[in-house]
């Protein structure tokens, strides 16, 4: 009776431990709840985004189409099979018939699939031909894919000379380190959204400067690969403002997941207005890459560079983590030849696993190779000027 009632009680501390756990985890989970993104992904979502773009909504009338054209085949198909189980099965005396051929029946099943498919085949087509016809843009935008960012330069049309690069926000690479995610735009947050004006033809040519990427935007029914070496386009024309997001949509390394697409869609006043602040914003940016900084400078510009393009991969104590090398006590960032690591910055190294960093700025560039000198161990004193990088690009 006793062992009866110790293994009664073990049972019972045993299904409150699990019950305790089952708690825990009920109560974790709701902490990271997440709702529905506007323009983005929504919870437990089944059925296409919805479109802002006319290309959107047509995608999105296809589907349906083809749905009902493939749902009523099967129920045709199967209902006719089933049937004739039923009807001639052999318990009921049927008899199989015997014969060959039936021209009548060559002809039909000639026929309706002909007329399905060139039913089918009309408005995709339609749909098709309209999605690569990026003529006459109002604006055109070059998206190149890099490890693990999308960079953006207005190429023409109002806007035409800003670019920039695109990051994935600092805090949400912390969020994902840390295990614990919160927020509906999670991993869909970046320093630097794209922005374009409402209702106008926005021509996206998308190429990549180390691997292929995909530039998708499921709310504008575009997605178009990024090819190193080659340039293709495709163009969306939203119908209202807001915020509407996409990933990268090519496995193209490690950080993937990390490379999200975040389009601002202004109206005409707003998006001139954001314009001219940028405008204004790169001009006081622009350096002269003849001046020559003191160390104190460097080191404050090139620790927002950092911040901004190397702490996700290195963290910010320098350190690194797992294949990522780190950079305090790094024998190229010691050296006293400062063109080593103008070299590694300028065309990567390791296969793509650091990549290149052409697309900053030579003092962009000598900004930050001079913070790593100067920071955590790493007190060597050396400033590196912008016309070491400007020497080392040629």
């Amino acid at each position: 009776m006793k062992t009866m009632n110790a293994i009664l009680c073990k049972a019972g501390r045993r299904v409150a431990e699990l019950s305790l756990t089952l708690g825990a985890l009920l109560a974790s989970h709701a902490a990271v709840a997440v709702g529905n993104l506007p323009g983005g992904p929504a919870v437990n979502q089944l059925d296409l985004h919805p479109p802002v773009t006319d290309i959107a909504a047509d995608q999105r009338w296809l589907h349906y189409f083809m749905l009902v054209i493939c749902t009523v085949i099967f129920l045709g198909v199967f209902g006719v099979m089933f049937y004739s189980i039923f009807k001639h099965r052999k318990s009921k005396g049927a008899k199989s018939a015997n014969f060959h051929e039936s021209t009548t029946v060559e002809i039909v099943w000639t026929i309706v699939p002909f007329v399905i498919v060139i039913g089918m085949a009309l408005p995709a087509t339609k749909v098709v031909v309209a999605m690569k016809d990026t003529s006459a843009a109002d604006l055109t935008i070059k998206a190149t894919g890099i490890q693990w960012k999308w960079g953006y330069d207005y190429l023409k049309g109002e806007g035409e000379g800003i670019g920039f690069v695109s990051t994935l926000d600092a805090a949400q690479r912390e969020m994902s380190d840390s295990g614990k995610p919160s927020g509906d735009d999670y991993l869909f947050k970046v320093d630097k959204p794209l922005v374009v004006p409402v209702d106008k033809k926005i021509r996206i040519i998308t190429t990549a400067s180390d691997v292929i990427h995909a530039f998708m935007v499921p709310s504008f029914g575009i997605k178009q690969d990024a090819i190193p070496g080659f340039v293709r386009d495709t163009w969306f024309r939203a119908k209202e403002t807001g915020d509407f997001y996409g990933q990268c949509a090519e496995l193209c390394g490690k950080e993937h997941a990390y490379m999200p697409i975040h389009v601002k869609v202004l109206s005409q006043a707003d998006y001139t207005k954001w314009v001219d602040g940028k405008k204004k914003e790169m001009a006081a940016l622009a350096d002269d890459p003849a001046k020559v900084w003191t160390l104190p400078d460097m080191l404050a510009r090139g620790e927002k560079v950092y911040a901004a393009n190397c702490a996700a991969c290195h963290q910010a104590s320098g350190k690194g983590g797992g294949p990522i090398k780190a950079l305090d006590g790094a024998a190229v960032v010691l050296d006293a030849d400062h063109a080593k690591q103008v070299q590694v910055l300028l065309n990567g190294q390791n296969n793509g696993a650091m990549p290149s960093w052409k697309q900053l700025s030579d003092t962009e560039l000598a900004a930050v190779i001079t913070y790593t000198k100067n920071s955590w161990s790493n007190k060597t004193g050396q400033v590196v000027q912008p016309s070491e990088v400007v020497a080392a690009r040629k």
